[in-house]
């Protein structure tokens, strides 16, 4: 996936095309206030109220409690984003946006948007201090109960389209009866996959911290005792011997370094049954001399401002497989979430 400026007119694209328009004001000047604004949007609920009939700047300023100068401009920009559409003098969400961005629509970022501006924006500070150092932020270790909550609520959100692609390409075998979610707080992907296969039960290892914050969202799933989880760390937890049919690490790889992917991976190929499958379900780092790809690339830096590791590639992911002992099966790339894949391995 890539961003694009992109002409509205005849002349704009051939100063486009003549390389008169300084194109990167458009990521230092422009790309911050949208996002920000974006943001802010989400948080003081001005989204929400549009859709529950606050349909003028002045409205929407009442309802949200915002000044009307500041909320007349935040509307023009969020038009021109194509959240609102605005006709007759009134605003109303465009389809779309109703879909991604109200709260309780099941297929919402709001939780990510939340968690964003609340928690996450102010780490972006720290951009300049880790490019000189290279010691990142470890955000896992600093969280608040109140922090907590809001990244598993991001992380919810995060993974509901993914969740159910999973659900539905993940090369397990139907005879599948026990799984392994490392790292799997909400349950989503254990869910769309316990769905799929009638006798397959999970149990999900995180951090107890990540279990107090994730249990309700799991509970709202409603699988009841096939989706357990299991306070655990799964750098110095054992997962057991030839316990498991397939072992799921979401979205942790960015988080070890490469030594403790390794290390993950053994403990893997322990706790597999012949014939199971680990499953590294991650962004993925385009190799040196591909196609740039900016979810990739964007996420290996986040991850390294955050959490001191990043992203891999699906070379080095297959090489912490293969160094186990298990077999290079599938690689399966996400349609939902443009710059992720599911690396998986079979032992």
């Amino acid at each position: 996936m890539q961003l694009s400026i992109s002409p509205d007119n005849p002349l704009e694209w051939l100063a486009l095309r003549a390389d008169i328009v300084p194109w990167p004001l458009a990521h230092v000047q422009i790309m911050p206030v949208v996002a920000k604004a974006v943001l802010e949007a989400a948080d003081k609920g001005v989204f929400e109220a549009v859709a529950a009939g606050a349909d003028t700047v002045a409205a929407v300023a009442q309802t949200c409690n915002l000044h009307p100068k500041a909320t007349r401009e935040l509307m023009g920009l969020l038009t021109a984003l194509r959240y609102f559409k605005y006709q007759n003098e009134r605003f109303t969400l465009t389809k779309s946006a109703r879909k991604w961005v109200l709260k309780d629509n099941p297929e919402s970022v709001y939780g990510m948007m939340l968690f964003n501006n609340r928690v996450m924006w102010p780490w972006l500070d720290k951009m300049g201090e880790y490019l000189q150092t290279g010691k990142g932020i470890h955000y896992h270790d600093h969280l608040t109960a109140e922090q907590w909550q809001y990244y598993q609520n991001a992380m919810l959100a995060a993974t509901g389209t993914e969740a159910k692609e999973f659900g539905r390409k993940a090369p397990v075998a139907k005879t599948a009866t026990d799984m392994l979610d490392i790292g799997g707080s909400h349950g989503q992907h254990s869910v769309a996959l316990c769905r799929r296969i009638p006798a397959l039960r999970s149990t999900i290892l995180d951090l107890p911290e990540a279990i107090e914050q994730a249990a309700p969202l799991l509970a709202r799933l409603g699988l009841g005792e096939r989706v357990q989880h299991r306070p655990g760390n799964a750098l110095t937890d054992d997962f057991g011997h030839e316990q498991y049919d397939v072992i799921l690490m979401s979205s942790l790889a960015h988080h070890f370094n490469d030594e403790q992917n390794r290390a993950v991976a053994q403990k893997v190929a322990r706790a597999l049954r012949p014939g199971g499958v680990y499953i590294i379900n991650e962004f993925i780092r385009p190799e040196t001399g591909a196609k740039p790809e900016l979810v990739g690339g964007s996420t290996d830096l986040f991850y390294g401002l955050t959490s001191t590791a990043g992203n891999y590639s699906i070379a080095e992911i297959k090489d912490w497989q293969a160094g186990a002992g298990l077999k290079p099966h599938r690689v399966i790339n996400y349609l939902t979430i443009p710059g992720r894949a599911m690396v998986v391995a079979k032992k």
